[in-house]
């Protein structure tokens, strides 16, 4: 146990012990959270140093809460709830005082795409409260109404949502470590990369988009060999700078300047990511004004 109080630590660490408690399973709960296990595997050893407890007994099963796990849990969740208690009632507040907008972004563009849209959102709206996730929990949010819309990548499984498709769409291309040979070419068909590993997601997290993609790999004859995507771009970008393999990426990531890794287009697939709009249906005609923003900010690039 450190020294440090108790009233400094982070509720972010005791919403991650909620969750992997909830699951009972660390691989899981990282889904659940957005994050890789490794990182959040940290966070729970570091919240167990802070608390002085060990939380969970570890076994290839998964986990299972120790006594002062539960106990802890007892604790917390009173905070937890209270916390998003709170948030409700100054997202009403902020309505009663003028109009409010909550808005998600997907992540599956670089964000800077994103930054017009800001400006222009915030001289429509009093308050504007953007979250920042993947296209699914994006999906979640909207569906709790938690969000009043999300502007997400498609295809995408959107759970009785409306989806309006705007007009913005991004070719997936390639992100190659500079030391490979591949990276000297102009361009690259897919079929020759079968030999490298990919970087690739688990159906799991977006089995619309995953079974989409599968069937554009199948057509182009790529097999690839997958090897888990980290959650966190800027951990992907680092471990393809080391060499350990390539992924494909919606074409504005070539934005990011990071060394040791080169982008190039693909030469032989029509592999794209679509943006659109979801909605609650019963949310959509309070919202065209914003469909309609959003339609006018985002046309097919050339």
């Amino acid at each position: 146990m450190t020294n440090t109080p108790i009233h400094s630590l982070d509720i972010r660490l005791l919403r991650y012990f909620a969750v992997v408690a909830e699951e009972n399973n660390m691989s899981r709960a990282a889904q659940r959270l957005f994050m890789s296990q490794p990182p959040l595997s940290r966070h729970i050893r570091q919240l167990e140093e802070r608390l002085g407890v060990t939380l969970f007994v570890r076994h290839t099963r998964g986990l299972t809460l120790t006594e002062e796990g539960a106990r802890v849990l007892e604790i917390v969740r009173p905070l937890l709830a209270l916390q998003e208690k709170t948030y409700a009632a100054l997202d009403k507040l902020a309505l009663a005082n003028g109009p409010l907008l909550r808005i998600g972004l997907t992540t599956a563009f670089e964000q800077g795409v994103f930054t017009a849209l800001g400006t222009r959102l915030r001289a429509q709206v009093d308050t504007l409260r953007i979250a920042r996730h993947s296209s699914l929990e994006l999906v979640r949010q909207v569906q709790r109404g938690k969000l009043d819309a999300a502007l997400v990548a498609l295809p995408l499984e959107i759970g009785g949502l409306s989806v309006v498709p705007l007009g913005w769409q991004e070719p997936l291309i390639a992100a190659l470590p500079a030391i490979w040979p591949e990276a000297e070419s102009a361009s690259i068909s897919l079929s020759s990369l079968s030999s490298r590993p990919l970087f690739w997601f688990k159906r799991e997290r977006n089995p619309a988009f995953f079974d989409y993609t599968r069937q554009r790999f199948q057509h182009a004859g790529y097999v690839p060999s997958c090897i888990e995507e980290p959650l966190e771009h800027d951990v992907l970008l680092a471990r393809i700078a080391n060499g350990d393999g390539l992924s494909l990426l919606p074409a504005s990531f070539a934005a990011i300047q990071r060394q040791g890794v080169v982008f190039r287009p693909l030469s032989d697939n029509s592999l794209r990511v679509s943006a659109g709009v979801v909605v609650l249906p019963e949310k959509q005609p309070k919202l065209e004004w914003l469909i309609t923003l959003l339609k006018n900010q985002f046309t097919a690039p050339e």
